[in-house]
């Protein structure tokens, strides 16, 4: 039994690892998917080195934002459906996984997304007094990469909360590893003995009490 529970440890152990690469490869997918499509501030260029931003265009900074934000939820969601999908090593090693992957992969996609934003928009090194030019977007505040890890581990909570199984449809019930298999029911039969049939025909001696026998005459005390 010890034998199979660290073995089973081990799977989920290794499941847990390949949840985290798994989440930071998809993270960073879609920190290059947001890299292109954030949008860009524009510059008009007022002396060598200096610039002033033009009118509406600092609202970008925010579309910028929203756009991290929903990218990262989006990843969280898939990634955490995808997960739960791994039905033979469901359970806190998984969920660690998944948060740790989450976490590294939300910092993955702004690293990556940042340098494929400054990648597509290049800035030129020495522009012209008046030429507008386009600066690469940033993400404005790190908050923004807690949306992925949060929603991440509630959509796997609420799926285990969902499950009609106490062991979440693993077949082990201890937390960790298959090191307990769930007792299944299984009636003790002892050979030689009798048992009641179950059944319309059973139970009753032949007896059908919905046919009846006739009306049934009511018995009372004498006063």
């Amino acid at each position: 039994m010890a034998a199979v529970g660290s073995g089973g440890l081990r799977r989920e152990v290794v499941a847990g690892l390949l949840t985290v690469a798994g989440v930071v490869l998809a993270s960073s997918i879609g920190g290059a998917i947001w890299g292109y499509l954030a949008p860009v501030e524009q510059l008009l260029v007022t002396e060598a080195g200096r610039g002033v931003v033009l009118t509406g265009e600092s609202v970008h900074q925010f579309d910028a934002l929203a756009i991290f934000v929903c990218v990262g939820a989006v990843v969280g969601v898939l990634s955490a459906a995808g997960v739960w999908r791994l039905r033979s090593v469901r359970g806190p090693v998984l969920q660690l996984g998944l948060l740790a992957g989450s976490l590294l992969g939300a910092f993955a996609m702004r690293t990556i997304g940042e340098a494929v934003a400054e990648w597509h928009h290049a800035r030129p090194d020495d522009p012209p007094v008046g030429q507008i030019i386009d600066i690469a977007p940033e993400l404005g505040s790190a908050l923004a990469m807690i949306a992925q890890p949060l929603l991440a581990s509630l959509v796997l909570m609420f799926l285990a909360a969902l499950s009609p199984s106490e062991d979440l449809g693993t077949g082990f019930g201890g937390p960790f590893g298959a090191t307990r298999p769930v007792q299944r029911f299984v009636p003790d039969l002892e050979p030689g003995a009798s048992y009641t049939q179950y059944g319309p025909n059973g139970g009753h001696g032949g007896y059908d009490p919905a046919a009846g026998a006739g009306p049934v005459r009511e018995s009372r005390p004498a006063r």
